[in-house]
């Protein structure tokens, strides 16, 4: 459609634009040029000739509204350069009005120190034609300009009311905005201007759920916007939260009720239907967008994004909500927002229903170029029930409350598969009774009503119902409060599945659940069942802070993410969603990263102080299980630091030191990024006994040095460790130089006659002072792991092959090179998943409970506990076998 055309239909059928055109000739002759910036210009222009700065607004806004209604109405513009217009001009009004309010009290003062945070579509840049604006108006007592002897607080008001009065008084003229300010912080209470101080410490402390919703479309958008954009910031963990809060989100659901119920005459579909309110309408594809938002913003700040249809799109790529669905949410949206500027066009009212006059509905379709009433009506209906259906799919069914009586909570219990309900009933009756802590106020023990029934369903189908029942007990006695966890499980019904699981079968689980209950968060991700990427890739998720972050705030926040791939990874274990091998690969990348990351960290702050020694870098060498690139859930890191360089001078920073104790500190450093607890708990127990001369020797040694002292001075149990070892950190120089020393060393030529004797006194010691703590304790049994690395590492150093230091892949080099028989393959298989299992299901060494026999089989691919205990038995005899021929 051309410009000529929406103008004629603009004169036809819009009152108030018809009004415009009339006073309006320049810009309508730009407008029939196609040139709608210029119009836009001319708008501007026209209200330099107005006698004062409310006349000039709202002279330019007769011209702005004119020329962005006829670009929409003739399609040259789309809904996103409307609205993005239609804000911007707020904006500009906005720092107008503050600048002429606070001249006119103080004329040589400088407009700062009074901001306006933009909410709702304003804050978006969504606005439409008729929008309210809702600003919340801040200021900073320091820097505001004011009279003497004025109180900031008066003075702030006092502009306030003055920019809200330059904007929204209507005289011939028109008005410029309707301005709302009762989004402020408890507005029948506070003025209408509030201390910045005050308002974030109100957001910190007291702010309400729709509140975050809210700050999702926040923006510094007037006046001092450094003041506005450091507000925005220090109220940022308020709004974006990692730690999950479904309560928040079921506040925003009722919120959505509410309305529907408030508007009950606008929520059928036809004449008087409700764009913006109405089921199915723009306010719930808003909430939509907002609750996913809300659920994964605090992980993700690619999903903090503003504007609806941005949200959508974000949320979309990031596999957060179903594509098809975004796009249908998408192209309702834009509908709904383009009819609804034709209501609004019509005599700039603000409304938002479809007319139940017919002649009323006839206009809105000519306006819009529908053709008919009921052409428009059907291009509508579609989308409302489509958006309507997606909107009601995230409400979950309503399970009904357990029994309050407690024979009949019993029976409950007993249907749902608990054999001995009586300890379970006292348990939930102590849970209602509000005696515990966690479970005081009353929001608290309505989220635990809404969750029980589901969970005595999920925990029901647990192997062990009580106990995992038992365990969650301790989880909610231990907590500040339960609301979140079972506002959580409420929320995400299938994770109360997982938490039976997790709770039944894997204690250390249960204690990690029991210092951060905010570990669940995590499992809500389709890919929370996925294995982690590659180190690189985990280390950059790991590098991905706030902006400014400290080294502090960067080792707390590292440490969580490491947990919570951890505690992923143990439950992909327990769930049977991974191989163990799979899973001990993904703890060993998880580590190595955390390592990478941690390291550079600590090595940046101890520069800035120190700074770095020319010539020479920091290097790490892993050996044992993290060298081999299997860890399991219970692991250590056996580390030796090592630096490159011969001669080396002080260090070059404003604290020089010297080579050994630059690189001692720095050590020292590292070990305690990676192991000593912060607020996020302790991450790895860190082992360096393996460096050169052990806890005698210097923590950190140069290449050379170890070297040497490998050559020289290592016994022999030290060169069997360097078959596991691997560089994990340092430039790919030094990595290739270390590895180079260690292939050199295992390859050298050595007495096999003390190689054998030196191994089997190890071993006979190793069983003397370190005996297996019981029959599953797979690692230390006679035929178990430590006599299958005995006999991979005296072949290795015997034969100078094999040399690899994962030992699933040095198993099969020897028995290609026809040193090992073929079913060591199969043994070590068996038992490196049984050890791995075992480390969450059974981590003292008994057997584990006959309730988690199940999952055992399932992660060693067994057929059944008997033929699992048989292939078992099977593998210590293969490799006692090997152990004895070898050891002769």
């Amino acid at each position: 459609m051309s410009i000529v055309e929406a103008l004629a239909r603009a004169e036809a059928h819009s009152p108030f634009l018809r009004r415009l055109m009339v006073l309006h000739p320049p810009i309508v002759a730009l407008l029939e040029a196609g040139r709608i910036d210029d119009a836009l210009a001319a708008a501007r222009t026209a209200a330099g000739d107005a006698g004062n700065v409310a006349q000039a607004l709202r002279i330019e806004r007769q011209g702005v509204a004119l020329a962005l209604a006829i670009a929409d109405l003739a399609g040259v513009q789309d809904l996103t350069a409307t609205v993005t217009r239609l804000s911007d001009f707020a904006d500009r009004a906005l720092d107008i009005a503050i600048a002429a309010a606070i001249r006119e009290r103080t004329p040589d003062a400088e407009p700062r120190g009074f901001a306006v945070i933009a909410l709702g579509k304003h804050g978006s840049r969504e606005l439409n034609y008729s929008s309210d604006i809702d600003p919340i108006l801040i200021f900073d007592p320091e820097t505001l300009p004011r009279r003497g002897r004025e109180e900031p607080v008066e003075a702030a008001v006092r502009i306030g009311r003055r920019v809200t009065e330059l904007l929204q008084t209507r005289d011939g003229d028109g008005y410029v905005f309707r301005v709302d300010l009762r989004l402020r912080p408890t507005p029948e209470a506070t003025p209408i201007a509030l201390p910045v101080e005050a308002a974030i410490g109100y957001y910190e402390s007291s702010a309400v759920a729709w509140e975050r919703a809210a700050f999702i479309r926040a923006r510094a958008a007037a006046g001092d916007r450094a003041l506005g954009a450091s507000f925005l910031s220090a109220i940022r963990p308020f709004v974006w939260r990692r730690a999950l809060d479904f309560g928040a989100v079921g506040e925003i659901r009722a919120m959505s009720h509410r309305i529907r119920d408030h508007h009950s005459k606008g929520q059928v579909f036809g004449p008087g239907y409700d764009l913006k309110r109405g089921r199915g309408g723009i306010r719930e594809v808003e909430f939509f967008a907002q609750i996913h938002q809300l659920i994964h913003g605090g992980r993700d700040p690619a999903l903090r994004v503003p504007a609806t249809l941005d949200a959508l799109a974000a949320l979309a790529a990031a596999g957060r909500i179903d594509g098809r669905e975004a796009q249908a949410l998408a192209a309702a949206y834009r509908l709904y927002r383009d009819v609804e500027h034709r209501l609004q066009m019509v005599d700039d009212q603000q409304t938002h229903t479809l007319p139940r006059d017919p002649r009323a509905m006839e206009t809105v379709a000519a306006l819009d170029g529908s053709g008919d009433a009921a052409a428009l009506v059907e291009r509508l209906r579609p989308h409302v029930t489509r958006v309507g259906a997606i909107y009601d799919a995230l409400e979950d069914e309503d399970a009904g409350e357990l029994p309050q009586d407690p024979e009949r909570l019993g029976e409950t219990l007993t249907e749902a598969g608990f054999a001995d309900c009586t300890p379970v009933v006292a348990r939930i009756e102590r849970w209602r009774s509000g005696t515990l802590r966690t479970l005081r106020s009353p929001a608290a023990r309505e989220a635990l009503e809404a969750v029980l029934p589901g969970l005595v369903q999920a925990l029901g189908q647990a192997p062990d119902p009580a106990a995992a029942f038992n365990r969650l007990d301790d989880i909610v006695e231990k907590l500040p409060s339960a609301i979140n966890l079972f506002r959580l499980l409420e929320a995400r019904p299938g994770l109360a599945v997982q938490l039976g699981a997790i709770l039944s079968h894997a204690p250390p689980l249960g204690q990690d659940l029991a210092r951060r209950p905010d570990l669940l968060d995590g499992l809500i991700d389709a890919s929370a069942l996925d294995l982690p990427g590659t180190v690189d890739e985990l280390a950059a998720a790991f590098r991905n802070g706030e902006r400014g972050e400290d080294y502090e705030a960067l080792l707390d926040r590292v440490r969580r993410q490491v947990s919570e791939r951890r505690f992923a990874l143990g439950v992909q274990l327990v769930t049977g969603a991974q191989d163990a091998l799979d899973v001990a690969r993904g703890y060993a990348r998880v580590a190595e990263a955390a390592l990478v990351v941690l390291a550079d960290a600590a090595i940046a702050t101890f520069a800035e102080a120190h700074g770095r020694v020319p010539g020479s870098a920091f290097a790490v060498l892993a050996l044992g299980r993290l060298g081999g690139g299997v860890l399991t859930h219970a692991s250590d890191l056996d580390l030796i630091y090592l630096h490159t360089g011969l001669d080396l001078q002080d260090s070059d920073g404003r604290k020089p030191l010297g080579p050994f104790h630059y690189y001692n500190r720095l050590a020292q450093r590292i070990s305690a990024a990676l192991s000593v607890p912060t607020a996020s708990g302790p991450l790895y127990e860190i082992d360096t006994r393996l460096r050169p001369s052990g806890t005698q020797g210097p923590l950190c040694v140069s290449l050379d040095a170890f070297e040497r002292y490998q050559r020289e001075n290592a016994w022999t149990w030290e060169h069997m460790a360097l078959c596991r070892a691997r560089p994990v950190y340092g430039s790919d120089a030094a990595k290739g130089e270390i590895a180079a020393i260690v292939r050199r060393q295992l390859e050298a030529p050595r007495d096999v006659g003390k190689l054998l004797a030196d191994a089997r006194k190890m071993r006979a010691d190793i069983a003397r002072h370190k005996p297996p703590a019981g029959p599953m304790d797979v690692k230390l049994i006679d035929g178990g792991l430590v006599d299958l690395e005995f006999c991979l590492h005296v072949l290795q150093l015997r034969h100078r092959t094999g040399l690899d230091p994962d030992l699933g892949r040095a198993v099969r080099l020897l028995v290609g090179e026809g040193l090992l028989p073929l079913a060591v393959i199969g043994a070590h298989e068996i038992l490196a998943r049984l050890l791995i299992t075992l480390r969450l299901v059974a981590p003292g060494g008994g057997e584990p409970p006959e309730t988690a026999r199940a999952l055992v089989v399932g992660a060693c691919r067994a057929e059944s506990w008997e033929a699992l205990l048989a292939d078992y038995a099977a593998a210590r005899r293969t490799i006692a076998e090997c152990w004895r021929e070898i050891s002769a």
